[in-house]
C-alpha cells in the first residue's frame, strides 16, 4: 500500500483583523458596553486606556485609527460575550454576570479582573468561558 500525498491547507488562525473588520469590531464593542452598563472610565480602561475624548466619538460613531493592540483587545471582548451568550439563555443574565461577585474569582467579578487593564487579562476571561462552556 502507498501512502497519499496529504494537501496542506492554510492556517488562517492569527489572521490580522482588517481596517474595516477593526470598525465594525468598534461599533460593536460600544453597543456591548453599553449592555453591560460600563461607565466611561472602565470602558476606557477595558480598552488599554484610550482617552475619553476618542472614546466620546467612538460613542458618537467618529472611529478612528485603531491599532493592533486595540483590535486583539476587542476581539477577545468579543469572544467573552461570546462565551456568555453560550452559558446564559437569558441576554441579561450574562451582562449583568460580570458585575456579580464570583467565589471562584475569590469574591471577585469578572469585570474587576479584567479592569486590572492587562490584554492578557481578556484573554484569560474569554479561555475560562471558553474552558467553562466546555469549546476545549
Amino acid at each position: 500500500m502507498q501512502l497519499q500525498s496529504i494537501v496542506i491547507t492554510p492556517a488562517t488562525v492569527g489572521s490580522a483583523i482588517s481596517d474595516e473588520e477593526a470598525g465594525a469590531l468598534a461599533r460593536t464593542t460600544v453597543n456591548l458596553f453599553k449592555a453591560w452598563n460600563l461607565t466611561d472610565l472602565e470602558a476606557c480602561t477595558l480598552l488599554g486606556g484610550v482617552s475619553a475624548r476618542t472614546w466620546a466619538r467612538w460613542k458618537e460613531g467618529a472611529i478612528g485609527r485603531i491599532d493592533r493592540d486595540l483590535r486583539t483587545r476587542m476581539a477577545h471582548l468579543m469572544g467573552i460575550h461570546k462565551g456568555l451568550r453560550y452559558l446564559f439563555t437569558e441576554p441579561a443574565r450574562g451582562y449583568a454576570w460580570i458585575r456579580k461577585p464570583n467565589a471562584i474569582f475569590a469574591g471577585q467579578s469578572a469585570l474587576d479582573l479584567m479592569l486590572r487593564g492587562e490584554i492578557s487579562d481578556l484573554a484569560a476571561m474569554r479561555e475560562w468561558l471558553d474552558a467553562e462552556r466546555g469549546a476545549w
